[in-house]
């Protein structure tokens, strides 16, 4: 059965209920089939040293991450290992388990091949979050915990969230990603100011033993991200991710399309290149950049690893292409490298930046 058959079934469910199916699916397939996950990893892991990189002080066997917000409660790390994926983001993961916001809170654009979520930072908490990981770490690709704090928390005691979450995954993680981004917590977005930033990252640089990576949302202007991420970068971060989902409706046309909730996939690509395009023109070569936001092709990652990315990651693009997507990204970038005469993704990182100095 091929994924546009699969989609065809998933989409007749509700998109959150579909998701769930999935995860079930993909953290038990092992246990019911003993192996499965070591046949699937010979098909989808593509292995090439072209590919691999060593960032962040770690090695990534290939480019091509899953964002945060897919595997939310960590259940999924193998069988996304599995599936070709060189890194994988788990979470957003609070201090506290939460719920979330009200149902519906996940809305398919199909027609845009995008999504619109809603879904409020729902997980398990960082005590559930941190045993399940900490059974399978070391892990075999590079791990990134996604932070945030929870939604009960004000703004003005944030930070004590961010450190209990640090000093939970401390151990068991090759990164931390500061979510500050996210448009689905009250007033979340506020704390993308350069004096939180400072703040936050005088109070966790000193207790942190792995990178951090800064992760900025695309809803403002092109001054505002490159300062913010400048002052993350001065203040200790040493990654940042360009970008999380949009809150500009006027983006979408959809008849699906909700006044709540933040929109990823397609319809974000090109305010995401933009802004990807902004930031690495301060920051290439001082900080490993991370690209998001509406890659769905070889193509499109490929642009963004020429415009400066280090690394590139997806979600939407997954639910709508299929589970092999990974595998035809990084197959894809390599026919690009040698279109290019490139001998590996090192040399292609930030060749357009290169070539305009």
């Amino acid at each position: 059965m091929n994924y546009e058959t699969l989609k065809s079934i998933f989409f007749k469910f509700d998109p959150e209920t579909a998701h769930k199916i999935v995860e079930k699916t993909l953290s038990i397939s092992d246990c019911v089939f003993p192996g499965l996950y070591s046949i699937v990893a010979k098909n989808c892991v593509v292995t090439d040293a072209a590919l691999s990189q060593n960032l962040l002080g770690t090695s990534f066997l290939n480019p091509v991450g899953i964002a945060g917000g897919f595997d939310k409660n960590a259940t999924m790390l193998r069988p996304l290992a599995a599936l070709g994926f060189g890194h994988v983001e788990f979470g957003t993961v609070t201090p506290k388990p939460q719920e979330g916001n009200a149902k519906p809170r996940l809305f398919r654009l199909i027609e845009e091949e995008s999504i619109q979520n809603a879904m409020g930072f729902n997980n398990e908490g960082a005590d559930a979050l941190s045993a399940r990981v900490g059974k399978l770490y070391p892990f075999a690709i590079p791990l990134f915990a996604n932070i945030g704090k929870n939604k009960i928390t004000p703004n003005e005691e944030a930070i004590k969230d961010y450190e209990v979450l640090v000093a939970k995954f401390n151990e068991i993680c090759d990164c931390f990603v500061i979510n500050v981004s996210s448009p689905n917590t009250p007033n979340l977005r506020e704390l993308q100011e350069d004096s939180f930033i400072k703040d936050l990252f005088a109070r966790l640089t000193p207790i942190a033993k792995k990178p951090i990576i800064f992760k900025i949302a695309p809803d403002m202007d092109d001054d505002k991200a490159v300062r913010i991420c400048k002052t993350a970068v001065e203040s200790g971060a040493k990654g940042v991710i360009v970008n999380n989902t949009s809150v500009d409706y006027s983006l979408s046309k959809s008849p699906n399309l909700q006044n709540f909730g933040g929109l990823s996939g397609k319809v974000i690509a090109k305010r995401s290149r933009e802004l990807f395009s902004a930031v690495a023109s301060e920051l290439y070569g001082k900080t490993v950049l991370i690209a998001s936001g509406g890659i769905d092709s070889a193509e499109e990652a490929y642009a963004r690893i020429k415009s400066g990315a280090n690394l590139v990651q997806i979600y939407t693009s997954f639910i709508f292409k299929g589970p092999s997507i990974a595998k035809q990204i990084n197959e894809g970038i390599l026919k690009l490298l040698k279109e290019d005469n490139f001998a590996s993704i090192s040399e292609a990182v930030g060749c357009d930046i290169k070539n305009k100095i």
